[in-house]
């Protein structure tokens, strides 16, 4: 009997692929065993399988699987089932991805943040997560999730009145009902946004490179953060991001249990995916004129990496995917929640960047790219250290994306401290909040040019529509003894 055959019950996605590795996830609704079989052909005509963990109840019936030794280059088809003995194996469900090639041909990815923010969840009667169905349109390579992959702290109603006559409709989920402090309620925020279509079908299509910021866990936090809100019956923040963190791992297609780490894509790109809240310290006034741990917000085993990281790069760009634009000033009450404190020079947490930026222009790492979100609009930065008041560093770019799904809010302030231009911004500074009931949700793409080695950066909006781009030339020139 079918009923009696394991389910697969949100999908299935790939992450993390690179050059001749992947990492395959699903869900079961039930003990299993997960295998997945992988084909260069649509047709599964030549395939091979392999045979994955026994998902638990103490993993809530997720699992993964690493496959290796992939062709370079080659679009792979795979499958996913559950297996059951003495009750046969669930239907199975496909997925596909790009593996990395070795030689100079195009790139194209997508990245953005902020999914199911400020009590937009999905609404059927509005087509759910649009956003994700015009990002799989276009048929990246990968896709940047920078952060805010939930909102831990975010409970739905089933309607938000949000305009006079408009009425959002959302479905809501147990654990949507309340903020999430257990495990069980962590999971629930992550199966709750698998449950739209066009979220399963984009995972489907495209792998996915996952990264956290605040919304896993609660907006704001920080190691060690004692909570006074009447909300959380658990105030210690460190019992929630613990909770939040293995949730994360449970759900989204990383490799291994370190959020920070390289994903290489071929000669045209690294991608550094960062992670700023697990090693950050306190918020606080962020004016400290040295180094502590107080001031962290890479943390010094980060930060030393993610130097080591970009020196070793051969790749011509090097993406530093962060969770937190750096020059944006975003408050914490009377703290900072940012890096960035306001006119001046280098302080507080501004002082990782300074060091940061100054090795990169003192050891000649050329064409680096930080990519964004959780300001939730879409803007393009240029730092010019002729205009900044810390001036030890070459120029560089910056691009902000998102929401996918989320309040779009009125552009931030800018700290002069590194000299960011406004060359792009998607809302005008003041506009009144919205939400995925316009098309103010937004993405960016970047194409590298396999010929030229240019890449070009694209803002769009919740439709696909494209706002703004640039083409960027690469420097080559570097050659270090």
């Amino acid at each position: 009997m079918d009923g009696a055959r394991p389910q697969i019950t949100h999908g299935v996605a790939s992450g993390d692929v690179s050059f001749d590795s992947a990492v395959v996830w699903s869900r079961s609704d039930r003990a299993s065993r997960m295998v997945v079989e992988w084909s260069t052909t649509e047709s599964f005509h030549e395939l091979r399988r392999v045979t994955g963990p026994v998902v638990r109840e103490e993993g809530d019936w997720t699992g993964k699987v690493y496959l290796r030794r992939l062709p370079l280059g080659q679009r792979v088809f795979y499958r996913v089932r559950f297996e059951d003995r003495g009750r046969g194996s669930s239907e199975p469900q496909v997925g596909q991805f790009v593996s990395a090639a070795r030689d100079d041909r195009d790139v194209l990815f997508a990245w953005s943040g902020d999914t199911c923010g400020q009590g937009y969840g999905i609404d059927e009667s509005r087509g759910g997560l649009r956003t994700y169905a015009a990002m799989r349109e276009l048929h990246p390579d990968f896709f940047i999730h920078s952060g805010d992959t939930i909102y831990a702290d975010g409970p739905l109603k089933p309607e938000v009145k949000v305009e006079e006559k408009v009425v959002w409709q959302n479905l809501v989920s147990e654990e949507k009902r309340k903020v999430a402090e257990t495990l069980a309620e962590f999971r629930g925020n992550h199966r709750y946004n698998l449950r739209d279509n066009n979220v399963r079908a984009f995972n489907a299509a495209v792998p996915l490179f996952g990264q956290w910021d605040d919304h896993e866990v609660r907006n704001n936090w920080y190691p060690g953060q004692i909570l006074a809100d009447v909300n959380y019956t658990i105030k210690d923040v460190n019992v929630l991001s613990n909770n939040a963190r293995r949730a994360f791992l449970d759900y989204w297609p990383v490799r291994g249990s370190r959020i920070y780490r390289t994903i290489e894509r071929g000669p045209l790109c690294d991608v550094f995916m960062l992670d700023l809240r697990t090693h950050r310290g306190p918020n606080t006034t962020n004016r400290q004129t040295k180094r502590s741990r107080e001031t962290d917000f890479f943390g010094g085993t980060q930060l030393a990496w993610l130097k080591r990281q970009l020196r070793a790069s051969e790749a011509v760009w090097k993406v530093i995917a962060s969770d937190m634009p750096i020059g944006l000033v975003v408050s914490d009450g009377k703290n900072f929640e940012n890096c960035a404190n306001g006119p001046g020079p280098a302080l507080g947490r501004e002082l990782e960047i300074a060091e940061l930026l100054s090795y990169i222009k003192r050891e000649r790492i050329e064409n680096t790219i930080w990519l964004t979100a959780d300001v939730h609009y879409a803007a393009s930065h240029y730092y010019d250290p002729a205009k900044a008041q810390f001036a030890e560093f070459g120029p560089f770019w910056e691009f902000v994306s998102g929401p996918l799904h989320a309040a779009s809010l009125s552009p931030g302030t800018l700290d002069p401290t590194f000299g960011p231009q406004v060359r792009f911004t998607s809302r005008p500074k003041g506009a009144k909040a919205s939400g995925p009931y316009t098309n103010q949700q937004y993405f960016g793409t970047v194409a590298i040019n396999g010929k030229t080695k240019a890449a070009t950066v694209m803002h769009y909006n919740r439709d696909g529509e494209k706002l703004w781009s640039i083409e960027l030339p690469a420097e080559i020139s570097r050659r270090r003894p």
